[in-house]
């Protein structure tokens, strides 16, 4: 029943897609969203069937092979699933958040002439990605991997007739190739070695393997397991926005607020935690992978979450808080806790799919208006979205008793514990993130909420809270972002909830050795409140409130006088100054040169200017033999004929 019940999760939001999107004219708006919708919430509701019999009742893990696309050289390239706890968790979030943002569609939307198409998109995401987290083998697993790059593309430049999406979504693609190049070099080492790419034959024989060297650069060698895990963490670089392939994500706001909130919380970015972990077996094999992925992840972590503080935009501020939340997934990562890891990507999932949804709440309110300065005082006009976004906030910065605290503090003292290289520079940068956190949320919350009203009349005569397809969904989200992290941490980040699926060497089991110490949610929060990350925390909302709401003039002032500083954090590092200079300058330059020597000279030039003149010449000379006399074609046909006669005697 199960193996039918995965087909039809899987079909169901692929069938909506495909009413709004080709059927959408003559089906109508109401029901191309109600297609989309019941897609949706049709795998959502399977989902939950599975997660309980799957992870509660104990039912065996499915892995079952749907059909055989192609057979080469004894290699099956198949289409199958693989749902054990780690599959169950991930399909339940994504389409639990796809259809809150399903429904939240219908009111940001409402008045978008291609509404029928944003449905058919959204939709067709959804398909993609529970595609990628269902996989039982890399085919598929890549299948969905450029699938939802695909549908991101083409959501990020969704109005098509803004310049700023068409170059937000040509940046996101083609960051995402650099990513994907080693994604596919990775997937091709696996076939290379283990010369299958179903996950569990390459995941029983993976201890095999761990001694094996390849030469990358000829005299060098290399552990083939280093490089094929490296390799397969750059395509997660690429789709978790990683430094330095972080530069799409924050471009990704051109797109509409519900697809910022879909790519943010429970699609794309999370795909390259999630095949981290799903990756385990292999990564534990190479310690210097993981110091690489645990590295990376903290300068993500709290260099991406600086820039936070120096912006404007209420999507921008969120986006860059995606950015180092990520971050803090992925130094989880790298210590070996996959499980806090993953248990962050649940619970963020949740507020931070809230706060995006709060902003958009916030931008419908404001006509569209995104800068928050020019905002203040909306909680009187709106306490739903009010409430709901001091939920969201508190879990992003890790309140205690909030989703968020369980599992960013798990994390925490992970890496606290880990001895991988690096642990130490992580362990400073996580736990700085947290005051930035704090300051930078705060920050947001008090400018749009509190504080002085600095929109304009016209605005302020028209505040209202938004309808109830706006805030239904907000109100669901923030029960989870409360409920979430107490209800599953001892199971996810201290028990056994991923038995199976996540493997981890017993030397490497930071998350066995903080589980001796774990006496109950409620323990857990108690203690939270006399641990550092709290404190820092507290410290950062004090800054905030202190900043913008009791002295609002300091901030200026602060970044007048680290004026340098301040305009190294607006410029984000110079990255999109090089990338513009190097990458897309410099793909230009080439073009421009490949151009001139291939298209104009050689082409243009020799092949068909050159083919033109000989045609040309050629004409000329044999005009002359057309004379139009008869006595002449006669003469011609003599000496002819005299030539052929020669020769045949000659022969």
């Amino acid at each position: 029943m199960l193996e039918k019940l995965n087909i039809a999760i899987v079909l169901a939001p692929l069938v909506g897609a495909i009413i709004a999107g080709l059927f959408g004219k003559v089906v109508g708006r109401t029901w191309s969203h109600r297609a989309a919708i019941l897609g949706v919430a049709v795998a959502f509701l399977g989902s939950l069937v599975v997660f309980y019999q799957i992870a509660v009742s104990g039912a065996e893990v499915i892995n079952q092979s749907v059909y055989t696309w192609a057979v080469s050289d004894g290699v099956r390239f198949e289409v199958g699933f693989l749902v054990d706890n780690l599959t169950a968790m991930m399909m339940v979030v994504v389409t639990f958040v796809s259809l809150m943002v399903h429904v939240y569609t219908i009111g940001y939307m409402h008045d978008d002439p291609g509404y029928q198409r944003f449905f058919s998109y959204i939709s067709l995401f959804t398909f993609s990605m529970l595609m990628l987290v269902m996989a039982n083998n890399f085919m598929q697993l890549f299948f969905g991997w450029e699938a939802v790059g695909l549908v991101s593309y083409l959501l990020i430049g969704f109005w098509y007739t803004r310049e700023s999406a068409i170059y937000a979504n040509l940046k996101a693609f083609l960051v995402n190739r650099v990513g994907d190049f080693g994604f596919v070099l990775g997937i091709a080492g696996v076939l290379f070695y283990f010369n299958t790419l179903d996950y569990n034959a390459v995941f029983a024989t993976a201890e095999l393997h761990k001694d094996l060297t390849m030469q990358v650069i000829p005299g060098t060698e290399w552990n083939a397991m280093t490089v094929i895990c490296l390799l397969l963490f750059v395509g997660a670089m690429g789709k978790s926005a990683q430094w330095p392939l972080h530069v799409w994500l924050p471009d990704s706001m051109e797109g509409p607020t519900p697809i910022s909130a879909l790519i943010h919380a429970a699609t794309m970015v999370t795909a390259g935690i999630f095949m981290v972990a799903r990756m385990s077996p292999l990564y534990e094999l190479s310690t210097t992978a993981l110091s690489v992925v645990l590295v990376i992840g903290a300068i993500t972590a709290f260099f991406m979450g600086l820039l936070g503080l120096v912006q404007h935009d209420i999507k921008r501020v969120v986006a860059y808080s995606t950015l180092s939340q990520l971050g803090y997934m992925t130094v989880a990562l790298g210590a070996s806790a996959y499980a806090a890891g993953v248990f962050h990507l649940m619970t963020h999932a949740f507020f931070k799919a809230l706060l995006f949804l709060g902003a958009g709440s916030v931008i419908v309110a404001m006509h569209h208006e995104q800068d928050m300065r020019k905002m203040g005082g909306l909680r009187k006009y709106m306490p739903i979205t009010w409430i709901t976004g001091l939920v969201g906030t508190l879990a992003l910065i890790g309140f205690p008793g909030f989703a968020g605290f369980y599992s960013k503090d798990v994390i925490i003292e992970a890496v606290r514990h880990s001895e991988i290289p690096g642990a130490g520079f992580a362990y400073i940068a996580v736990l700085l993130g947290v005051f930035i956190t704090a300051l930078y949320s705060f920050r947001m919350y008090f400018l749009v909420f509190h504080g002085k009203e600095r929109m304009d009349h016209h605005t302020r005569e028209h505040l209202h809270e938004s309808p109830w397809v706006i805030t239904v969904p907000l109100v669901m989200l923030a029960i989870p972002s409360v409920l979430a992290g107490a209800m599953y941490a001892g199971d996810m980040a201290f028990g056994d909830f991923f038995a199976g699926a996540i493997r981890v060497l017993p030397e490497h089991d930071v998350l066995d050795q903080l589980a001796q110490g774990y006496h109950g949610w409620f323990a857990m929060a108690l203690h939270g409140l006399m641990a550092p990350p709290v404190g820092l925390a507290a410290a950062g909302v004090f800054v905030a409130w202190y900043l913008y709401i009791r002295r609002p003039e300091l901030p200026g002032r602060i970044a007048a006088c680290f004026s340098t500083i301040h305009r190294v954090l607006e410029n984000k590092y110079g990255f999109d100054q090089f990338n513009d200079w190097f990458f897309a300058g410099g793909s230009r330059g080439l073009g421009r040169v490949l151009w001139r020597a291939g298209d104009v000279t050689l082409i243009d030039g020799l092949v068909v200017n050159g083919t033109a003149r000989v045609v040309g010449w050629t004409a000329a000379v044999t005009r002359w033999v057309q004379s139009g006399y008869l006595y002449h074609y006669a003469f011609a046909m003599i000496v002819g004929l005299l030539l052929l006669f020669g020769l045949f005697v000659l022969g």
